[in-house]
């Protein structure tokens, strides 16, 4: 009998399994280092690790990044674009803005297909989606024998105002299919039937030149899965906070994009949940990056302003996670004006930190916390050697010697310009957008989350740390806990006063039906099925909109208006009640809930941790050097609570305690460091 849910995450530098027990409730955890060429063979790799009986499995759970590497290193098939006659440009000449504005040198990279292979046909649509020009067949089947010489087998069709009406999109991709039958076509109007032609256009052509890498990806990892054993269905994580099968992932390739970023943030939520806390920050740091979530009033921030690269939306809803490059394995460097400066830049998995000793030589996150004795001398239950001494070598070279410094100060100031960093990061999600981080939880995790939790939460005066178990492979747990999901909307542009309420009931109507269908196709019962309305509003005259929940019958709308209202001035710091407010546009969420773990209820906060298992000199900054004892995570009592110097053991990742003393605690803010099992019987691989 199937009872064995496994989901598999995979990063930068470790692959992440999470395998739950339904029978024991017992859950256990293993990583393994990550295939770049190939992430499929890590996955497999962890499953071999983890030593689990596919035929067991009920529910395979992944969250990839194949998507999201293949938009940054461009490592793109062949693909083509055809559109209106004059609009061939609008990928290329974007919104006008930069990332950087002050930057003259800093140009917007380039759009993913070329203007060479950007190819017009003739047709018009007006904005109401009235017919102005026909398409002309003769043109377009030109275009299509051209592509069909070329070899062109991926082709975005993105027509001006097709959102409004998509007719000449649907048939110039017969006509593509016809001339082309081994073609993969998406059409803008189907992939994102909202006006703004940039974005739409994007997101359409994003989705075309994923759409082979990530199909073959998925569709060899189904297959060697079943070749396994395994007879479900595989549950892609998408951007969105749910799950894909393969069937529709084919469909819409463009939504794995940020796929594993998601997890964490779901993870994070289910975390402050089981904690008992509404608000929390959720602070991911793995090897390359750290992914900062905010979770208000128990929900996750949804947004629909991001891109891998800037200049280059995905118009899709997408969990709001801030991704820096701040992670375990990011270089710590002096710049040309002799600043210490901590990433982007990466060791990655190969070569690694210098203290992997797998031929880096440049001293990284990773190097500074096993120099200041934060770390012990292995990693990932033992598959990882540390070499201490190579790390102080890397720090002494690159950062003390020219600086000036004890290796030690060297090693403590990289930790702190990477914890600065992760603060700003903090500050963006929280207080830019209105929220006081005082008011929040810190969810720390990822690889090196615990190492630095403590003093992130110092910088912005957070008075709790949460420390997840086994916070390494937290993004794994994520998705165990995601339903299949999908996101559906549709243009309605009216004054709300003016707006008829049977009308905007019928296209909400419409969405629903479209997306029971999507849910049916992929094997969701109705009692399984969940749909919610949004509508996105804003006061008239303003571009920019809010998207609030709306209910259905009489009523609704004026309840979503009072919302708007205040969500406003939450999101802006004021309001105009007596303002006219506009509908923008409507959407539709189509969940469908899928089985998830059973998890045992969270047990009470402990203070005394008991014995520890060893001690060590650690360095604390101003502090200097401090006797610190060292627990085995696997044998703390479940919930300890530590206000004292300690580090905690583990099985990939070590929590650094800061020292409190009694002077200390104002300073401090009395931060408590729960190491909360949130509610699981865990198996701790070193055991």
């Amino acid at each position: 009998m199937a009872n064995v849910r496994v989901a598999v995450d995979v990063g930068g530098t470790f692959t992440d399994v999470c395998i739950f027990d339904d029978e024991t409730q017992r859950m256990r955890v293993t990583k393994v280092p990550s295939t770049p060429s190939d992430p499929m063979l890590a996955v497999m790799n962890g499953v071999k690790r983890a030593e689990i009986n596919l035929a067991d499995v009920s529910l395979f759970s992944h969250g990839t990044t194949v998507a999201t590497n293949a938009l940054i290193t461009r490592n793109f098939p062949s693909a083509a674009m055809v559109t209106t006659r004059g609009f061939r440009d609008v990928i290329e000449i974007r919104d006008g803005t930069k990332d950087d504005l002050w930057d003259a040198y800093n140009d917007v990279s380039g759009p993913y297909i070329r203007r060479r292979d950007r190819f017009e046909v003739t047709e018009r649509t007006d904005f109401a989606g009235q017919p102005v020009t026909p398409l002309d067949e003769v043109d377009a089947r030109r275009v299509a024998a051209l592509l069909r010489k070329r070899g062109v087998k991926t082709i975005a069709v993105c027509f001006l105002n097709s959102y409004a009406n998509p007719e000449h999109e649907i048939r110039m991709r017969k006509i593509l299919e016809e001339e082309i039958p081994e073609a993969t076509v998406t059409t803008s109007a189907e992939i994102l039937p909202e006006i703004f032609e940039h974005d739409r256009f994007n997101t359409a052509v994003s989705n075309a030149v994923l759409a082979p890498l990530v199909s073959g990806y998925v569709n060899r990892l189904a297959d060697e899965l079943k070749n396994g054993g395994y007879r479900g269905d595989l549950l892609l994580l998408h951007s969105g906070g749910g799950s894909m099968t393969p069937r529709m992932v084919k469909r819409y390739p463009v939504r794995l994009a940020a796929s594993g970023i998601a997890a964490g943030a779901i993870a994070a939520k289910h975390i402050a949940q089981q904690c008992g806390y509404d608000n929390a920050v959720g602070l991911d740091m793995g090897g390359t990056s750290t992914d900062i979530a905010l979770v208000s009033g128990g929900e996750l921030r949804i947004t629909k302003e991001w891109q891998v690269e800037y200049g280059h939306p995905i118009v899709f809803p997408s969990i709001e996670v801030l991704t820096i490059g701040a992670g375990g394995g990011s270089l710590a460097h002096i710049d040309i004006a002799g600043s210490l400066r901590n990433g982007p830049q990466s060791a990655g998995a190969d070569p690694g930190p210098a203290c992997y000793d797998g031929g880096g030589d440049q001293p990284t996150n990773t190097d500074a916390n096993i120099a200041l004795n934060r770390l012990g001398s292995t990693l990932a239950g033992g598959a990882k050697t540390l070499q201490r001494s190579l790390a102080l070598e890397a720090i002494h070279r690159v950062i003390a010697e020219p600086l000036g410094m004890a290796d030690a100060e060297a090693a403590h100031a990289v930790l702190q310009v990477a914890n600065a960093n992760m603060a700003d990061a903090v500050r963006l999600i929280s207080i830019r957008r209105g929220y006081d981080p005082r008011d929040f939880a810190l969810i720390a995790f990822g690889g090196a989350g615990a190492l630095h939790g403590a003093e992130v939460a110092r910088e912005l005066d957070i008075p709790t740390v949460v420390v997840p178990p086994n916070p390494g492979v937290t993004s794994a747990l994520g998705c165990l806990l995601v339903d299949i999901r999908h996101d559906l909307s549709a243009m309605y542009t009216a004054l709300a006063s003016a707006a008829d309420a049977e009308d905007l009931e019928a296209r909400f109507v419409e969405l629903e039906t479209e997306a029971t269908a999507r849910l049916r196709h992929e094997g969701v019962s109705e009692e399984n099925s969940v749909l919610q309305r949004t509508i996105s509003m804003r006061y008239h005259g303003q571009w920019r909109s809010l998207a609030v929940p709306i209910g259905s019958g009489r009523g609704s709308l004026q309840d979503a208006i009072a919302t708007f209202h205040q969500e406003h001035e939450r999101e802006f710091a004021f309001r105009q009640d007596d303002q006219p407010v506009e509908i923008y546009q409507l959407a539709l969420s189509a969940v469908g809930k899928t089985p998830k773990p059973s998890f045992v209820p969270a047990r009470t906060l402990v203070k005394d941790p008991g014995d520890p298992a060893t001690h060590r000199q650690v360095y604390f900054g101003k502090d200097g050097w401090i006797d610190t004892p060292v627990y085995d995570r696997g044998r703390l009592p479940a919930g300890a609570t530590f206000i004292g110097p300690a580090i905690i053991d583990q099985l990939d990742s070590t929590t650094v305690v800061p020292p409190h003393t009694r002077a200390e605690i104002d300073e401090w803010l009395n931060i408590r460091i729960h190491l909360t099992n949130v509610g699981t019987e865990q198996e701790q691989a070193n055991d």
